[in-house]
């Protein structure tokens, strides 16, 4: 295994069980390569709940609930989309009851860009929702990676995994500044 995404995948696990949460990826352009590099790193089964590869729209609409209208249309937002990785982070989180998620979409290539989303545009949303809290945490975040299939894939694993520490870091700071001080 590529030993950057090794060592993010086994940085995410740490952070995750700080926090005594649990993960799950909804991916479709990395076709399940997170969870793959979620599962290599020994004592993932703690941290680490489900996986699910939406590769089409229909998957996505099924399995994660992303409503069918982001896909309908010329002034549709698509597949590789904001929207549509919020709502597939959103669905992750519904379908499985864990507090975190990544999820992927993008356009791989080498063909299906276009002017507007040319090949390499990956969108990459996160959300998070701490036991205890009612407010969802949700980010995403667009990037246009350069090379061929195999990079644009392996940039976006490694970004994915870079945000979600970057937003369970954000999480456990948050929580200790909401922790009650002893005064002793």
């Amino acid at each position: 295994m590529d030993n950057e995404i090794y060592e993010l995948a086994r940085q995410t696990g740490q952070r995750v069980l700080t926090l005594s949460l649990r993960m799950a990826t909804a991916e479709s352009c990395t076709g399940g390569w997170i969870a793959q590099a979620a599962t290599a790193v020994p004592g993932s089964s703690h941290w680490f709940d489900t996986g699910l590869v939406t590769y089409s729209n229909h998957a996505k609409q099924h399995f994660l609930e992303v409503p069918g209208s982001y896909f309908a249309g010329p002034d549709a937002p698509g597949a590789v989309s904001r929207e549509t990785v919020e709502a597939m982070s959103r669905g992750i989180l519904a379908a499985t009851g864990v507090s975190c998620a990544v999820a992927t979409s993008g356009i791989a290539g080498p063909d299906g860009g276009s002017a507007d989303k040319p090949v390499g545009t990956v969108w990459i949303g996160w959300a998070l929702k701490l036991p205890g809290q009612s407010t969802l945490r949700q980010e995403t975040q667009c990037f246009v990676f350069a090379g061929d299939r195999e990079a644009v894939r392996r940039q976006s694993v490694i970004e994915a995994f870079r945000g979600l520490l970057r937003v369970l870091e954000e999480a456990m700071v948050s929580v200790d500044s909401a922790a009650p001080e002893n005064t002793g």
